[in-house]
Parts: structure tokens; C-alpha cells; sequence
């Protein structure tokens, strides 16, 4: 390993997140907007060639030792399991994040291509109100994605609901029963200053202490030590799993976050909430080294900011939505 790639406060990156596509197959609310939503060109898109050179040269010379395929929804993105064969030769911790409304379709090519663990966004239990929040009755195939994410041995599946005040955050049982039942992991996951619509406020957060406290009328469960993960954990008493709560907004982790980005589009963001990025697209076109690459990512996690600032008086939200950066 020759460059690690540390910001100016000594955090280690290790984590990239790459996001294939910036297309989904449904128009979550909170996601993208409801109509006008301009997609990129497919010349604009990163090849699967670019990305596993990106990826190759992160691993090889920088220590990057996870890798997360996000969107957009990463399985519009044609021959996904292609590019899953390409990046399962590095030998790192491989996963994705889905909707999973067609991954009963290619769950076992997923699996047989070296995709290792799997993360199923679903905000919403209820037929009628997952209809409301995606424009699509799509549901019953989630759940059997679920289901099939299961049966080809993914370990472990995720469940990842985002609790919004006034429209789900009465089902935070139901998805703990959902879990138990199962045996998948679910987690809570603030909702975050990203949707396209910009009507993100914080009184519309359900935070980690209300969830927390509702978990707790129904189940025992003890803590887990975090170390780096994003998500506090939880065991239950009765030894049937555990839970997560990803508390973006009321206990922000990122004196601990080592993630870094790259969009469909060729951008490496340092933060999420990034307000601007280095176009390693320009070197991988413009005949760049591999060193080239090194240089630009570096000097770009180097700039990352001590934390996102949500809010303090002076966030200022990044101009992409949650469909265009990845989760």
C-alpha cells in the first residue's frame, strides 16, 4: 500500500461507495423529484471498465477494503452482474444497495458473480403508502427480493427504512417484527437533507432517542459496541438478531466515517454532503496515470470538512439529491 487516503483530521478512508447509475425504477419523494428529473447520458456514465480501474487502484495502492454498489437503483444499470464479477477479482468485502424491486429476477446471478452482502432500502410496509411514496404498487416484489436475498445465502441482508415524521414513523414495530420473523437486520436511518423535493426540515427527523424509546415498549434488546460502523446496533435478549439505528442528524458519526464516493458520472465526493468534488472521469479519458488517479482522490479526501454541519446556520445542502450521489 503506497497512499492512504487521509483527510486533515487523520480519518482513514477505506470505504468506497460507487454509485453505477443515477436512474431508479421508482420516484421515491424524498429521492428524486416527481417530474423533471434529468438523467445522464450514457456517454456520461462511467464503463465497468473505468469503474474497476477506479476500484483497482483504490484497493492496490490506497487500502480500500470495502466496496458498496449503490444508484440511482444499481440494478437498472444493464449486465450488473458483469461489472459485480470484475470487482469481486479484488478480493474486498463486496455489497449493494437495492429498492430489490426486481432482485428476485437476478438475486443468483448477483451471488454467483461474487456479490457477498446485500442492503434492501424499504420505507414503508403498507401496500397503499408504499404506493404513495415510490408511484409504483410494487411492494409484494420487495418483499420477495427480500425473500430471495435470503434463500441465495446473502450474509447479511439489511433492511434500511427512513423514518419521516407524519408518514411511516408508526411502523418502526412492524419492521423490527418484520426482522425478527425473518432474520434480517433493520435499520433506522434518520431522514437526511437530500431529497430532491427540498422540503427537508428538522422537525420532520424522527430521531434515535423516539426510536429507540418505542423499540423499547415492545422488545429487550442491550447495545452492541459501534467501532466504525455507521449504525448503533442492538441485540435482543431473546437472541433473535438485532437492529441498527443510523443516526445521520441527532448523533452524527463522522469523526469515525471513512467513506468515500463515486458517481455514475465520474465524481469522487469526500462527504456525502460534499459541495464539490475532482473529476476523475477527465483523468481516466485524458489518459491519466494510475498515479494521476491517486493524486486527484487523495487531494480530494484531504479536503474533507470535520462534519456535515446539519443543522448549524451554516449548512448549506449539496445540489444533487440522494438518486445522483448514492446512499
Amino acid at each position: 500500500m503506497a497512499t492512504e487516503l487521509v483527510d486533515r483530521f487523520g480519518r482513514v478512508h477505506t470505504d468506497l461507495r460507487i454509485s453505477v447509475t443515477d436512474r431508479c425504477n421508482f420516484r421515491c419523494q424524498y429521492c428524486m423529484p416527481m417530474e423533471g428529473m434529468e438523467w445522464l447520458d450514457r456517454s456520461d456514465l462511467l464503463t465497468f471498465e473505468e469503474i474497476t480501474r477506479v476500484a483497482r487502484v483504490l484497493v492496490e495502492q490506497c487500502g480500500v477494503s470495502s466496496i458498496r454498489l449503490t444508484g440511482g437503483e444499481p440494478t437498472v444499470r444493464a449486465r450488473l452482474p458483469v461489472l459485480v464479477a470484475q470487482l469481486s477479482e479484488l478480493g474486498v468485502d463486496l455489497s449493494m444497495t437495492t429498492n430489490a424491486a426486481t432482485l428476485a429476477q437476478i438475486a443468483d446471478d448477483l451471488w454467483t458473480a461474487g456479490l457477498e452482502r446485500i442492503n434492501i432500502s424499504l420505507d414503508t410496509l403498507q401496500a397503499d403508502r408504499f404506493y404513495e411514496l415510490t408511484r409504483r404498487d410494487s411492494l409484494a416484489a420487495v418483499l420477495e427480493g427480500i425473500d430471495a436475498a435470503i434463500r441465495v445465502g446473502f450474509e447479511p441482508v439489511k433492511v434500511n427504512a427512513v423514518l419521516m415524521r407524519g408518514i411511516n414513523d408508526d411502523e418502526v414495530v412492524d419492521f423490527l417484527d418484520l426482522g425478527r420473523s425473518k432474520g434480517v437486520i433493520v435499520r433506522f436511518i434518520e431522514f437526511m437533507p437530500l431529497d430532491a423535493q427540498g422540503e427537508w426540515s428538522a422537525d420532520r427527523v424522527v430521531s434515535y432517542n423516539e426510536i429507540l424509546t418505542r423499540a423499547a415498549e415492545y422488545f429487550d434488546f442491550d447495545p452492541v459496541e459501534r467501532g466504525s460502523s455507521p449504525a448503533e446496533r442492538f441485540v435482543y435478549r431473546d437472541g433473535r438478531g438485532e437492529f441498527g439505528i443510523i443516526a445521520s442528524v441527532s448523533e452524527p458519526f463522522c469523526d469515525s466515517c471513512d467513506r468515500i464516493r463515486l458517481t455514475a458520472d465520474g465524481q469522487v465526493r469526500n462527504c456525502l454532503f460534499a459541495l464539490d468534488h475532482v473529476d476523475v472521469r477527465r483523468v481516466l479519458r485524458g489518459g491519466g496515470s494510475d498515479d494521476d488517479l491517486v493524486t486527484a482522490i487523495a487531494g480530494e479526501v484531504d479536503r474533507k470538512w470535520a462534519g456535515h454541519a446539519i443543522g448549524q446556520v451554516h449548512f448549506l445542502r449539496p445540489s444533487k439529491s440522494m438518486s445522483q450521489l448514492g446512499g
